[in-house]
């Protein structure tokens, strides 16, 4: 009876999280929905709708995908077999699983270690991680390519939409810009007491308010983010150096700056501003510095020159409150 009660207790209290979760996005769509009545409706800036309807549309479109864009989890052959499975949690000496989970490794594409050297595994999951995927304690997955986990979207941010994110955000920056600009001129009337409708007045002083506010935040973080993609990090990898086989090497992925864009948005530059998926390999495994030196013997002292520079460089100010860390 006492089983069955905190069973159920537990359940209310999973789905009370689940919908609570929710409660940042919807706040964000009336948020919207108020700036596009408050802009479309009540300024009516008939000069200004055809472009700030274009902008809205791929602004709705890629925040819509970073939402309902599942995160993508390694496929069956990472996960440890029913035998090996049974094999592994029966075994009592660590020395004897760690040297399991070795000999597995070898027969997959994974090239990353913990920071002693290990095998990275997943014992919620069962699963030998892929390089670059981590597990996500509110999504209670293993998500490959894991950046971090967003409140905003109510989604992990990985492999599978970490292009729509990034549009998401630039849009959002366009969006903020263009309403701001446009509505700043109805701000001084108003400040010169031209308005003669009282809503309009108070519309046009929340419009800019938001906008500007928004504006600032998303621009700060769009950047960290652009930043990331030029070093071909993730949020998770910038504040926890990857360890490889061979040892630690921040720089692990970097392949460039070409080409770390085109491993988030592709080689097509026609689909770099539309939210569609383009972003090269299935998430599992990602070209290495490494293999790329030995075929462009610069880039083994692009290193060098990057070390100076992080060196010389400082960081946007609050880079290191800007992701929601969920990864265990």
């Amino acid at each position: 009876m006492r089983r069955s009660w905190k069973m159920a207790l537990s359940g209310g209290l999973r789905c009370c999280r689940r919908v609570l979760s929710w409660v940042p996005v919807l706040v964000i769509v009336l948020v919207v929905l108020w700036s596009y009545y408050a802009y479309v409706f009540e300024l009516c800036l008939v000069i200004y709708l055809i472009l700030y309807h274009a902008i809205f549309v791929f602004f709705t479109w890629t925040y819509w995908k970073s939402i309902f864009t599942l995160p993508q989890q390694p496929n069956q052959k990472f996960h440890l077999s029913y035998t090996d499975k049974e094999r592994y949690e029966n075994e009592e000496r660590p020395e004897v699983q760690k040297q399991m989970l070795v000999d597995m490794a070898k027969k997959l594409p994974v090239y990353t270690r913990t920071g002693s050297g290990a095998v990275r595994f997943c014992d919620r999951c069962h699963l030998i991680k892929p390089d670059r995927c981590h597990h996500c304690s509110v999504c209670a997955m293993c998500v490959l390519k894991m950046d971090h986990h967003c409140p905003w979207v109510n989604n992990c941010i990985g492999f599978s939409n970490y292009k729509f994110f990034l549009q998401f955000l630039a849009y959002s920056v366009l969006y903020c810009l263009y309403i701001a600009t446009t509505v700043f001129s109805y701000f001084i009337k108003y400040w010169r007491g031209e308005l003669p409708s009282v809503r309009s007045k108070f519309h046009v002083l929340f419009l800019l308010f938001v906008a500007c506010m928004f504006f600032v935040s998303l621009v700060i973080l769009f950047g960290y983010h652009c930043w990331l993609v030029s070093r071909n990090k993730t949020t998770l990898e910038a504040f926890c150096t990857p360890v490889f086989t061979s040892g630690p090497e921040k720089n692990g992925f970097n392949l460039g700056f070409i080409k770390n864009i085109q491993q988030v948005f592709g080689d097509k530059k026609k689909f770099w501003l539309i939210p569609i998926g383009s972003s090269p390999g299935d998430g599992h495994s990602f070209p290495m510095r490494s293999m790329n030196e030995s075929q462009n013997p610069l880039l083994a002292n692009e290193e060098t020159w990057e070390d100076n520079e992080d060196d010389n460089q400082d960081y946007p100010e609050g880079s290191s409150s800007l992701a929601v860390e969920t990864e265990t």
